[in-house]
């Protein structure tokens, strides 16, 4: 078993090579070919990882929409939905959050300085999710080996924040598939469907 899973980077830029802008409210780059093909990544991951702050500002689902997907996973022996991953070195996450819903393995590596924020936000309840110390700071490299020891082969990393997680700046962004080459990701490209 490799010591990473294998990591796709997925995420929707402006006609002008932006990610998000400054506002609080969450930027819809996306249409419906292109939420079709992310469906379609997303069923052939283990594990779908987006930033903390996502979980609050854009409050996904992280599921399989396509029911056809979801029986093809099934009958491969895998969960119907891939587990939802985060990473907070705050511990602010909201236990209302879609992320917290049924349906899929939670997974919330926390910075160490948060563990205890984190758990009285997120309670005892071992339904909720898996809370796993990722250091101070927050280390990527950590989470990748501790998501592989768990059995997940295929990671899919959605949205700008978490770039900025991978340690990669929205100015580098022309240069990010040949850095994504050196860590073992591969790139999806959203905007050309």
């Amino acid at each position: 078993m490799p010591s990473r899973p294998y990591v796709l980077l997925s995420c929707a830029t402006s006609a002008d090579g932006y990610l998000d802008d400054a506002t609080p409210r969450r930027l819809i780059l996306s249409g419906p070919a292109d939420l079709d093909r992310v469906d379609e990544v997303r069923a052939g991951c283990d594990a779908i990882l987006v930033g903390a702050r996502t979980v609050r500002t854009d409050n996904p689902r992280l599921l399989i929409r396509d029911p056809r997907r979801r029986a093809r996973r099934t009958a491969r022996g895998l969960p119907e939905h891939p587990a939802r991953v985060t990473l907070t070195a705050t511990g602010d996450l909201d236990l209302q959050a879609r992320f917290f819903a049924p349906g899929a393995l939670r997974l919330v590596y926390c910075a160490t300085s948060a563990l205890a924020v984190a758990r009285a936000r997120l309670g005892h309840r071992g339904d909720s999710a898996v809370l796993i110390d990722a250091g101070d700071p927050l280390s990527f490299d950590f989470m990748l080996s501790d998501l592989a020891e768990r059995g997940v082969a295929r990671a899919l990393v959605e949205g700008a924040e978490q770039l900025r997680a991978a340690g990669v700046s929205v100015t580098e962004l022309p240069d990010l598939a040949e850095r994504a080459r050196s860590i073992n990701v591969h790139l999806t490209d959203a905007s050309s469907s």
